[in-house]
């Protein structure tokens, strides 16, 4: 053990008897940030607006401000975004992360105060250090160097003073000085745009580094660390970093990836799942090895949930933390201290556990595959994913679904485009086994299935590698936080995929 690790881990946990604080009284520290930001606000042009300066409490707050998506206050950012400030927020705002959240057009611009940085997701980043080594006090993760598999970092050309980069790049081009002494690589080289260059050039410098840590989307970490053994003739990881010992992920799902992470690996070490958006830094998991992210309630965003049945009324209604139970999805709503007012993420999300709150991501609103009632969400095809592959011994490295439609001479099914990194041995066992998963999965899907009388069985085609990548490409979304969505109640994604193939 490094001698500083006992200094550095006693440092780290210094922190827990604040977090105990929120942790206990989540009720309390939520109800406190909503008058903080409500005060805070009050005078904006959005407050003015809302009578800020009237609202005293929560019920209040949810009777004067409406919820909004994206399009609602996207000319309130644009605004910002020319140069006009105090709009919504009382604070100057200079950067945006750019967030697609899907494969859209369209992107989303979600603006950064200086509130939101360190009071939410560089505050969350401490906890989460706090917490880990609470579990790992003899840990040497700090000794070494964590590498951040980033974004990119534009200038936004409306105006000099503003910019804008994913999360990852708006992020490292804030932190504190001492940050850049514990990460790696190069900020020139963590904010390349241009992944295909990047990963060549991340491989070359990180190689002889002392990396203890890795955050960064599944997908272009597997594909870094491919690249990293290609150049060393390495077997696995481990030979590469042997002092690696934590892998941080989130904004998809681990369940697919986890044993090919294993393998190339090459020994056992700690994963961690956050849930860290654009939008803020809401949760991370604070237990290893157990389901479900604590909810990060005193960082500067007050939470509201709405059952996904509301979703797409006219005054769609939300419940706070006191009322919420296990297993039912909710779609997150949140007021932040970077201006977003009752804003919908677009996530939708579950409980695992209740005081203290501890949630999963287990979609997105938009997708789900609801075509004929079977309501099938994001964690349910990422389960029958792993089951499928640990039945048959595939490995996965992407897939997306949509609905066939009922045609004169045939039932609906769901199709699936699937990139393995292993393939089954027999592609229609693998589709067997999916489907028997999804029936023990969601009992809607069953019902669906019985006899093939709605839902006939799933059409599995396996793509050739590199048809995803090639397609994120052609929307300009190669790289960083951008992936395929993995359901659609649509075809257009699979379609276009298809014309790949």
């Amino acid at each position: 053990m490094n001698l500083l690790s006992p200094a550095i881990s006693s440092l780290a946990r210094m922190r827990l008897w604040r977090i105990d604080a929120w942790k206990q009284n989540p009720l309390d520290a939520q109800r406190e940030v909503l008058q903080d930001l409500v005060t805070s606000a009050q005078y904006t042009e959005f407050g003015r607006k809302y009578n800020f300066n009237r609202l005293f409490n929560v019920k209040a707050f949810k009777e004067a401000v409406p919820i909004h998506e994206y399009d609602d206050i996207k000319p309130y950012i644009e605004r910002i975004m020319q140069g006009e400030q105090n709009v919504l927020w009382n604070t100057p705002i200079f950067w945006f992360a750019k967030s697609s959240g899907t494969t859209s057009d369209k992107s989303k611009f979600i603006p950064i105060s200086e509130e939101s940085l360190q009071d939410g997701h560089y505050k969350a980043s401490k906890d989460v250090l706090s917490l880990y080594y609470q579990f790992n006090p003899d840990s040497n993760l700090l000794t070494g160097k964590g590498l951040v598999i980033g974004g990119s970092h534009n200038i936004n050309p409306m105006n000099t003073e503003a910019q804008y980069g994913d999360l990852s790049a708006v992020l490292l081009q804030n932190s504190p000085f001492w940050g850049h002494w514990l990460r790696t690589p190069d900020l020139s080289i963590a904010l390349m745009d241009e992944w295909e260059s990047k990963i060549e050039k991340l491989a070359e410098n990180t190689i002889h580094e002392n990396v203890t840590s890795i955050s960064g989307v599944p997908t272009w970490t597997l594909v870094l660390f491919k690249r990293i053994l290609e150049m060393t003739g390495k077997q696995t990881m481990s030979e590469v970093w042997p002092s690696l010992e934590l892998y941080m992920h989130g904004g998809v799902s681990f369940t697919p990836y986890r044993d090919q992470f294993r393998q190339i690996i090459g020994k056992e070490i700690n994963y961690l799942e956050m849930y860290n958006a654009s939008e803020g830094f809401f949760a991370a998991q604070d237990i290893p090895g157990q389901e479900g992210m604590l909810l990060f309630t005193d960082h500067g965003i007050f939470m509201e949930f709405m059952p996904v049945s509301e979703y797409g009324k006219a005054n769609p209604q939300t419940i706070g933390l006191q009322d919420v139970e296990l297993g039912h999805n909710y779609a997150l709503v949140i007021s932040t201290n970077g201006g977003l007012w009752r804003y919908l993420v677009g996530d939708t999300i579950q409980f695992t556990s209740i005081r203290p709150y501890r949630i999963k991501v287990s979609g997105r609103l938009k997708h789900y595959i609801n075509a004929f009632g079977e309501e099938v969400i994001v964690d349910n095809s990422d389960k029958a994913i792993a089951t499928a592959c640990a039945k048959t011994g595939a490995v996965v490295n992407d897939y997306t679904a949509a609905p066939v439609y009922f045609s004169a001479s045939a039932n609906g099914a769901h199709e699936w485009l699937i990139e393995f990194e292993k393939d089954p041995d027999n592609l229609e066992t693998f589709t067997l086994e999916l489907d028997a998963a999804l029936k023990s999965i969601n009992s809607d899907y069953e019902a669906k299935r019985y006899k093939s009388i709605a839902l006939g069985l799933p059409v599995v085609h396996a793509l050739r590698k590199g048809v995803f990548a090639e397609w994120l490409h052609s929307k300009g979304k190669l790289g960083g936080q951008h992936k395929v969505p993995r359901l659609s109640n649509e075809r257009k994604y699979l379609e276009e995929i298809l014309q790949l193939q």
